[in-house]
C-alpha cells in the first residue's frame, strides 16, 4: 500500500469516525429510550451498529481495498475525537434547526390539507345529507297530507253508500247478522293490526325525519 493510499485511507478514516460521531447524536436524538421497551433499545442499538461497521468497511474497501491496519482505529478515534471537541456543538444546532423547519413545514401541509381538502368535503357531504334529510321530509309531510284529505273525501263520498248498507243490515235475518259480525268481528281484528302496524312505521317515520 503506497503513501498516497494511506494519506487517503487516514483522511476517510477520520471523516468516517466524525461521522459516526454526527450518526451516533443523530441517533439518541431520535431514540426515546425511556419509552421503549429494552429488547427493542438493544436491537435498535444492534441494527445502528451493525450499519455504521458496514459502511466503514465499505469506505475503506473504496480507499484500500478493504486493507484493516491498527492505524485505521486509530484514524477513526481522532475524528470522533475531533467531531466531540470541534464540530459537535455546531452540528447539533444545524439538526435542530432542520428538525423546527421540516415541523413547521409538516404543520403547514397538514393544517392546508385539512383546510382545503377535508374541511370543504365535510361541508359538501353535510349539506348533501341534509337537503336529503330535508327532501324525505317534505315528501313524507306531503304523502301525509295527501292520504288525509283522501281518507276524508272518502269518508263523504262513501257516506250515503254507508246510510244505504245499515239500512239493508237491519233487514236482513238474525241469523245472518250473527254471522256475518263473526266474519266482522275477524276483520277488524285483522284491520286492528295492520293499523297497529301503520301506526308503528308512522311513528318510525316522524323519529327518522324530524328531530325532538
Amino acid at each position: 500500500m503506497t503513501l498516497t493510499t494511506q494519506a487517503y485511507t487516514m483522511l476517510a478514516m477520520i471523516g468516517m469516525g466524525s461521522f459516526l460521531g454526527a450518526s451516533l447524536d443523530t441517533y439518541r436524538h431520535f431514540l426515546n429510550r425511556q419509552q421503549l421497551m429494552k429488547w427493542v433499545v438493544f436491537v435498535n442499538d444492534l441494527v445502528f451498529w451493525v450499519v455504521q461497521a458496514l459502511l466503514v468497511f465499505y469506505v475503506l474497501l473504496l480507499v484500500n481495498e478493504g486493507v484493516l491496519r491498527f492505524y485505521i482505529f486509530l484514524a477513526i478515534l481522532c475524528g470522533f475525537a475531533a467531531y466531540q471537541s470541534l464540530f459537535r456543538t455546531f452540528y447539533l444546532k444545524t439538526l435542530f434547526f432542520c428538525i423546527r423547519i421540516v415541523t413547521m413545514i409538516y404543520q403547514f401541509i397538514k393544517k392546508a390539507i385539512q383546510l382545503f381538502i377535508f374541511k370543504p368535503i365535510t361541508i359538501i357531504v353535510g349539506l348533501i345529507a341534509t337537503i336529503i334529510v330535508g327532501l324525505f321530509a317534505f315528501l313524507w309531510r306531503v304523502l301525509k297530507g295527501t292520504s288525509q284529505v283522501i281518507w276524508k273525501l272518502c269518508k263523504i263520498l262513501l257516506s250515503p253508500l254507508l246510510w244505504l248498507m245499515k239500512q239493508l243490515w237491519r233487514r236482513l235475518p238474525a241469523p245472518f247478522r250473527v254471522k256475518s259480525k263473526k266474519i266482522l268481528r275477524k276483520v277488524e281484528g285483522f284491520s286492528e293490526s295492520v293499523k297497529k302496524l301503520f301506526s308503528r312505521l308512522t311513528e318510525f317515520a316522524s323519529h327518522l325525519f324530524h328531530k325532538k
